[in-house]
């Protein structure tokens, strides 16, 4: 892994946990789907004039196609789409820690139907990692968090875990930004009827929202996006995804800062475990 690789992961990972703090501030003073819908309506607009400017093709291959439908729909309209729904309940610190552990669902994915071999540290690394978050899970719920809240955001995991493994096919003949924009309109298409069908539009208007909604359709929408396809594009999916294992300790940070959100002794232990597992899975595969 070069050293622009892993600038462009720190970036990503600085980028996409900024917006489970901007989420959380979003979804307490707007209705989380129809919010959503729209972000990515105007994220992706603006990803497909980039593209445009730089002279890409609407014109995809079948596998671009299919990898960018997987995307958006996996990604946007699940992933993020559970996790600003859980985030009317819990914490965005909560949701950020969950989402580390998408690597750990992607290693295990792709050792039980992509035929990936790991070493011996690997299912240590699996293993620990199922420790941490129960860990993490069991104190979050003893200490009142919504269980159903982290049940939207576990199922957002394994959607983006999904997302994750289609999204190699879906770069391999260029026009990246085009299909940035794509799969943001995609999952702006499927949230639509849901927001307009089951929610009341009903916003609680301020400054704050104004500035995390347009935060969240420029930094998280396009360019964490736009960097992390780069990413998944230069050095795979595999090696990719461990960045994400800096999730909870950039997003709690930045809810620590921002929304003033503790953070406990069983939630660092067990963001701990799930950092070794994360890590250990990774080096296994990498050297397997």
């Amino acid at each position: 892994m070069d050293l622009r690789a892993i600038l462009m992961g720190l970036a990503f990972a600085v980028m996409w946990s900024s917006a489970f703090t901007s989420a959380r501030i979003i979804v307490l003073a707007a209705p989380p789907l129809g919010t959503l819908a729209l972000r990515f309506l105007c994220s992706g607009l603006l990803a497909i004039g980039i593209a445009l400017a730089l002279g890409q093709s609407w014109r995809l291959s079948r596998a671009q196609w299919r990898a960018t439908i997987i995307f958006g729909v996996c990604q946007n309209a699940l992933y993020l789409g559970l996790n600003f729904i859980a985030m009317q309940t819990i914490q965005a610190s909560l949701a950020s820690i969950i989402a580390s552990a998408m690597p750990l669902v992607v290693a295990l994915a792709s050792w039980l139907w992509l035929g990936e071999r790991m070493k011996p540290l690997g299912y240590a690394g699996l293993a620990a990692g199922v420790i941490g978050v129960a860990i993490i899970m069991g104190a979050r719920l003893s200490s009142g968090a919504d269980p159903i809240g982290i049940a939207l955001c576990v199922g957002g995991v394994l959607s983006l875990a999904v997302a994750t493994l289609s999204v190699r096919g879906a770069v391999g003949g260029g026009n990246i930004m085009m299909i940035v924009g794509l799969q943001m309109l995609v999952g702006s298409a499927v949230l639509w009827p849901l927001a307009l069908g089951f929610e009341t539009f009903q916003v609680d208007l301020s400054w704050q929202l104004v500035v995390a909604f347009c935060y969240t359709v420029i930094v998280p929408g396009v360019m964490a996006t736009f960097v992390w396809v780069l990413l998944v594009n230069r050095i795979g999916a595999t090696r990719a995804a461990t960045f994400h294992f800096l999730n909870p300790v950039f997003g709690v940070g930045i809810a620590a800062l921002l929304l003033s959100e503790p953070m406990g002794v069983w939630d660092a232990i067990g963001v701990g475990i799930v950092t070794a597992g994360i890590l250990a899975v990774q080096r296994a595969r990498i050297s397997a």
